[in-house]
C-alpha cells in the first residue's frame, strides 16, 4: 500500500496503563514519518515493530507535553543505537531550545546531526518536499501555536501495459522510463505508437491530513479539501462543548463537520478525554454528521484502501 498509518498513541493529557498520548507513524510513497511524539512513543514503536532507523523526519504539532515529551528520549535512544544519519525535526519555534537544553544539561550530545525546522507562520506553507511527497502545515487554533500537517503524494509515473508492449519486439527495457514519462514510441519503420496504447494511467496520488489539538476551525477546509484520510482530534462530546471553548479543543461532531465540509474519504478521530469511559460514543456522535468514521486506537493500522487493514499486536 502507498499510504499506511499506525496509531502509536491517541489519548489526551497524562499517559495511563493502556492509554498513550499522541503519536503516529506514517508510511507514504516509501517515505517514513513520525507525527508527534508523546511520552512512551519509543516503547510503542518497539511494540508495533517500527524500525527506529526508518525515521528521518519528525513533525511536532505543538509544545504541549502530551505531544512531544517523548522526543528527547527517542533522540537519546537514537544516539545509543549509534545512529549516523541526520534527523530532521519540524515544530514550533522553541523546539530547538528545549531539546538542546536537555541534551546539554544531561551531557547527552548526539554524534548525528539534528536539523531543526522551526515554524512560526500562521499561514499554510510547504515545509518538506522531495520527488515523491509534499508536506504542508495546517494552521490550527489552540492555546499555544499549533499546526496540523498535510502529507500528499506527488503525481506518479504511468504504468507499463506489458501485454501491449510485448507485441513490439523493438521496445526494450531501456525504453520503459520514457514510456512511463508519457512519451510515444517510434518504430524503425517510422510508425508512431501512441503512449496511451502502451501504458496505463497511474494511481491517483494519496493524501493524509493530521489535525492535532484545535478548536473548531472551518477555514482549514480549503487546505485539506478532498483529502483521502483525515485524522482530527475529538477531545470531548458535544455535552461538554463549553470545555472546548475554554480549552480550545473539538467535539466529535465538530471533527465530523470538518470531514464533511472537506469531502474527506475517511475520518479518524482521537485524543479522547479521560472523562469518557466508552469511546464508542465518539464514533456514534461523529456518524450523525459524517458516515465514514473510525476510532483511533493504539496499534491500529490503517491503509488508504481498507480501514483498518489489521490491528497490530
Amino acid at each position: 500500500m502507498d499510504l499506511n498509518l499506525t496509531i502509536l498513541g491517541c489519548h489526551s493529557a497524562t499517559p495511563r496503563a493502556n492509554a498513550f498520548p499522541t503519536s503516529q507513524y506514517l508510511e507514504i510513497n516509501n517515505r517514513h514519518f513520525l507525527i508527534d511524539c508523546g511520552e512512551g512513543t519509543q516503547r510503542q514503536m518497539r511494540k508495533y515493530k517500527i524500525g527506529f532507523s526508518k525515521i528521518n523526519h519528525i513533525f511536532i504539532s505543538h509544545l504541549h507535553g502530551d505531544h512531544f515529551f517523548g522526543l528527547i528520549g527517542l533522540i537519546s535512544t537514537f544516539g545509543i543505537l549509534n545512529r549516523e544519519k541526520p534527523l530532521h525535526i519540524y515544530g514550533p519555534k522553541g523546539i530547538k531550545e528545549v531539546t538542546i537544553l536537555q541534551l546539554k544539561l544531561s551531557k547527552s550530545w548526539t554524534k548525528y546531526d539534528i536539523i531543526f525546522h522551526e515554524l512560526s507562520s500562521k499561514e499554510s506553507e510547504v515545509i518538506f518536499e522531495d520527488e515523491k511527497v509534499t508536506v504542508k502545515t495546517i494552521p490550527l487554533d489552540h492555546r499555544v501555536y499549533t499546526n496540523g500537517f498535510l502529507f500528499t503524494e506527488k503525481p506518479k509515473l504511468k504504468k507499463l501495459h506489458i501485454e501491449k508492449i510485448k507485441q513490439y519486439d523493438e521496445i526494450e527495457k531501456c525504453d520503459y522510463n520514457n514510456l512511463k514519462s508519457g512519451k510515444d514510441f517510434k518504430l524503425s519503420s517510422g510508425e508512431i505508437i501512441p503512449n496511451n496504447q502502451l501504458t496505463l494511467e497511474p494511481d491517483t496520488p494519496k493524501s493524509f491530513a493530521f489535525c492535532s489539538d484545535t478548536s473548531y476551525k472551518p477555514d482549514i477546509v480549503p487546505i485539506i479539501k478532498d483529502v483521502d484520510v483525515l485524522y482530527h482530534e475529538a477531545t470531548f462530546l458535544k455535552d461538554r462543548e463549553d470545555l472546548c471553548e475554554k480549552t480550545k479543543h473539538s467535539t466529535a461532531e465538530q471533527a465530523a463537520s470538518i470531514a464533511d465540509q472537506a469531502n474527506a474519504g475517511k475520518l479518524i478521530i482521537g485524543h479522547y478525554s479521560s472523562r469518557y469511559k466508552d469511546i464508542a460514543e465518539f464514533k456514534k456522535e461523529a456518524e450523525t454528521v459524517f458516515s465514514n468514521v473510525e476510532l483511533a486506537e493504539a496499534g491500529k493500522r490503517y491503509s488508504i484502501n481498507s480501514y483498518p487493514i489489521e490491528i497490530l499486536n
